[in-house]
């Protein structure tokens, strides 16, 4: 035989599931003068639940309860143009600053390796040229020897 506290969340799982499908998440399609829009939003949900055994002296009694939570928020919007186009609306601004820096790191490596890739190229220019005044030097110094 099942535990009582298995009915209980047994049944609050049920309810969230109802609330909660993909076509919450990804929403009906709308369409308006050859524009298709579908929305897209980020679903949040909690669940707890707990209960005990209550020792009486006629039989055992069981106390329990659950509890849920479901958070839907907007976060953008699928756009389909007539012409096949299809573009991605987000809503609102980045969710925090380190959101901002990860979306800007892949930039900033590719300018520090350009930096380093001119610097090295910079250097071995000048490398070169000091050969190459060695080079001369010497030439005009064993040219001037006497032999």
């Amino acid at each position: 035989m099942a535990h009582p506290v298995e009915g209980v969340m047994g049944v609050s799982m049920e309810k969230i599931r109802e609330m909660v499908d993909v076509e919450t998440i990804i929403g009906d399609p709308i369409t308006a003068e050859g524009v298709t829009i579908i929305p897209v939003s980020k679903v949040s949900f909690g669940f707890a639940s707990g209960g005990s055994d209550l020792p009486t002296q006629a039989a055992e009694k069981f106390a329990g309860g659950s509890g849920a939570g479901v958070t839907v928020k907007p976060v953008a919007f699928i756009v389909i143009k007539p012409d096949g186009n299809v573009s991605l609306m987000e809503l609102g601004a980045k969710g925090s600053p380190f959101d901002g820096v990860m979306d800007a790191l892949p930039g900033i490596v590719e300018k520090i390796k350009g930096f380093m890739a001119e610097k090295k190229a910079a250097k071995a220019e000048k490398k070169a040229q000091k050969d190459a005044e060695n080079t001369a030097e010497g030439e005009t110094l064993s040219e001037e020897k006497p032999e």
